[in-house]
């Protein structure tokens, strides 16, 4: 029986990088001629959500209407924006938001403006790719991270980073650092483990009925 996981054989590992090109959404917002906790109140109660962008010479206070961003915020993807306040455009990223604490009605959201020849960090969702023959034996897939702190030019920044789990046999298991190397960097402790497969109880039973048989 398996006592530990160990790493996947590197043979055919990096062989799949596949590059997916960063969705962008289109976003339309006006300007706020008001700043203050009434005129956000307000905006609220008329189905607008207030807003900032971050990252130019000066911030740029507006406001959205609350059934365009859903796209943008309810979603496990990443995305890039593009931003239409008062008639001009930006691209962006989302860096916060925040939520009522108990109704979970969206409050205010803050913005990043990007720049092509700036890096940005953002959560990049990982895609498993191929079939583990592991699993095919009865193994138990766990994947033990969803997204990865990923770094890049806009340009580079991928939708996803895809990990392929075609060479993972029963105790092998997929860390940060077997990634392909891409023009991006993910910020993740190289040996925190993305995806494993492990003993399934089923599989180990079968094991050990097979042991007695013997």
């Amino acid at each position: 029986m398996l006592s530990a996981m160990r790493p996947a054989r590197k043979k055919n590992l990096f062989t799949n990088y596949n590059y997916i090109k960063m969705k962008t959404i289109a976003i339309s917002g006006s300007l706020r001629e008001n700043v203050g906790k009434r005129d956000a109140k307000e905006l609220r109660y008329e189905g607008k959500v207030p807003a900032v962008l971050y990252g130019g010479k000066e911030q740029v206070h507006f406001a959205v209407n609350r059934a365009d961003l859903n796209e943008a915020i309810y979603t496990p993807e990443a995305n890039f924006l593009e931003l239409n306040i008062g008639g001009t455009k930006t691209k962006a990223i989302i860096k916060d938001s925040q939520f009522h604490p108990l109704t979970d009605l969206l409050l205010h959201v803050d913005f990043l403006q990007l720049f092509d020849d700036k890096e940005i960090t953002m959560e990049i969702p990982v895609k498993l790719t191929g079939t583990s023959p592991g699993v095919k034996m009865g193994g138990k897939l766990v994947q033990k991270l969803r997204k990865l702190r990923v770094k890049a030019l806009p340009k580079n920044m991928p939708q996803v980073v895809e990990v392929s789990i075609a060479q993972l046999e029963v105790g092998n298991l997929f860390r940060v650092r077997d990634l392909v190397k891409g023009d991006y960097q993910v910020n993740n402790t190289a040996e925190d483990t993305i995806v494993s497969v492990g003993m399934s109880r089923a599989l180990k039973q079968a094991e050990t009925e097979a042991a007695k048989n013997k």
